[in-house]
């Protein structure tokens, strides 16, 4: 029995902010049980619902030292679909409105403390992991504590550690002076060739640097962030590295996204009965939103954060020619102001054609992926994106960019050898993508029959965790030895 332990700074179903929670959340659950002891460490936010803060049992308390005073580390327990979850209990670092905030200082200072939490926790958990998988730069510091300051004890030696970038962009930087002093490292791990970037601290780096391997979501960002494009700054680091560097796709619950079983859809739809069913979802999301209701208008959905990295700003060049269109667009997300107000004001001037619903719902989002006929997600650049295989797992066809976990999952349409899930265009340039919506337009318009049989490969398409958790386990063991 191999033990592995996942330190994260959030997970489904305890608490979730992004894609993130959803691998903490679902992978554990899909690792073998049989050889595999998988639990998870999270900090126990005051920002979770009490449902599930009454689903934890206190266990006990310790102190340790960090940032010059000694610090309460409070330890809970719950167990959710046998999965064991741990809590790092701290007043002082987890009481807040949400669960991160908008100063950088403040939010190093609290996941150094989970990350330093973490490791001291273990020997009073009396649980001794063969591999410690970290994710984002939250966690960082568990690599570079085990190599500085746990490794004298013979409980924490041996112990291997995976690091996970979900999203290279976020990589928890600030002064090395303020840094050092925060987390008690020495001024040796301060260097250039470990956390020190550009003369500030790096968290993401230091785990980068110390961790023995390093994956990350999609098979062709792990190739992307060796570029300067989107290296982020560390694409020397991923290049040198590289040898220790995997790209696993993630996955989506096929229990939770299945248009069979969905009691959130008016109309339950499979592989089978799509072609009569799926727009009757699509006539009902119409009179919900006051569209004019017309199941045979093309409906493109959008479900994102709103913002640059997502591909916006090329939507906002073409937004009035493609609302020329026969097509009905419907958005749901916020983000940055500029795109939300967008939104609204398309949704003022063509009332019939535009609904914007700038918040977020789970329920519509579901209503949006069952009732569209495309998914429309243009992004600059995405680690692996989820909503596509959302989209796809409900029939809807994705129109992408071709970058990172996109061009891995979404197989463009081929009109002569009669294959792809979608469409896509490679070129960051906004009537590169707007060809792109209207070729699928005529496709959708004109030939119904190969529309249809491109929902039928797209829902055949398997994207659920068992593939990503077997290339999981293969590192794993190739890491353990």
């Amino acid at each position: 029995m191999r033990n592995i332990l996942f330190v994260a700074s959030e997970g489904v179903p305890f608490i979730k902010t992004g894609g993130l929670a959803d691998v903490v959340g679902s992978l554990p659950k899909e690792l073998d049980k049989e050889y595999y002891d998988v639990r998870v460490i999270l900090p126990r936010y005051s920002c979770m619902k009490q449902e599930m803060k009454d689903r934890m049992e206190y266990l006990t308390n310790f102190y340790m030292d960090y940032n010059w005073e000694s610090r309460y580390v409070g330890l809970f327990r719950a167990v959710v679909d046998g999965i064991t979850y741990y809590f790092i209990d701290n007043e002082h670092y987890f009481t807040n409105g949400s669960v991160y905030t908008d100063d950088p200082l403040w939010e190093i200072e609290r996941y150094g403390y989970f990350s330093k939490a973490a490791l001291s926790a273990l020997p009073v958990l009396n649980f001794r992991p063969d591999l410690i998988h970290c994710h984002d730069w939250q966690t960082g510091l568990v690599p570079v504590y085990l190599k500085e300051r746990f490794q004298d004890n013979p409980f924490f030696q041996g112990i291997k550690t995976v690091m996970t970038i979900h999203n290279l962009r976020f990589q928890g930087k600030w002064s090395i002076e303020q840094v050092e002093s925060i987390t008690g490292l020495s001024p040796y791990f301060f260097t250039p060739d470990k956390l020190e970037y550009k003369k500030d601290a790096d968290l993401l780096k230091g785990g980068l640097v110390y961790a023995d391997a390093i994956t990350t979501v999609s098979p062709t960002y792990a190739e992307e962030i060796k570029t300067e494009y989107y290296g982020e700054g560390l694409e020397g680091l991923m290049q040198a590295r590289s040898g220790d560097l995997r790209g696993i796709i993630n996955g989506i619950d096929y229990d939770t996204f299945n248009p069979e079983t969905d009691d959130k859809i008016p109309a339950p739809y499979s592989a089978r009965t799509f072609r009569v069913e799926k727009s009757k979802n699509k006539t009902a999301l119409q009179q919900e939103l006051g569209l004019e209701v017309n199941e045979k208008a093309m409906m493109i959905g959008i479900v994102s954060r709103l913002t640059d990295q997502k591909g916006f700003d090329l939507i906002a060049c073409v937004m009035d020619e493609l609302c020329q269109d026969a097509v009905q667009l419907v958005v749901l997300g916020t983000g940055t102001d500029q795109y939300e107000n967008m939104f609204r004001h398309f949704a003022w001037k063509y009332p019939g054609k535009v609904s914007a619903n700038i918040y977020y719902s789970d329920p519509l989002s579901h209503k949006i992926y069952a009732a569209s006929d495309a998914f429309l997600m243009p992004s600059q650049f995405e680690p692996c994106g989820l909503s596509q295989l959302m989209s796809l797992r409900y029939g809807t066809l994705p129109i992408v960019r071709e970058t990172g976990g996109l061009k891995d999952t979404v197989e463009p349409y081929n009109e002569y050898e009669k294959t792809g899930t979608g469409f896509s265009f490679s070129n960051y340039n906004a009537h590169e993508m707007l060809a792109t919506v209207r070729y699928a337009e005529k496709i959708f318009y004109d030939r119904k029959r190969e529309w249809n049989k491109m929902v039928d490969r797209a829902m055949a398409a398997d994207f659920s965790w068992h593939h990503s958790a077997e290339k999981y386990q293969e590192m794993y063991d190739w890491l353990i030895g």
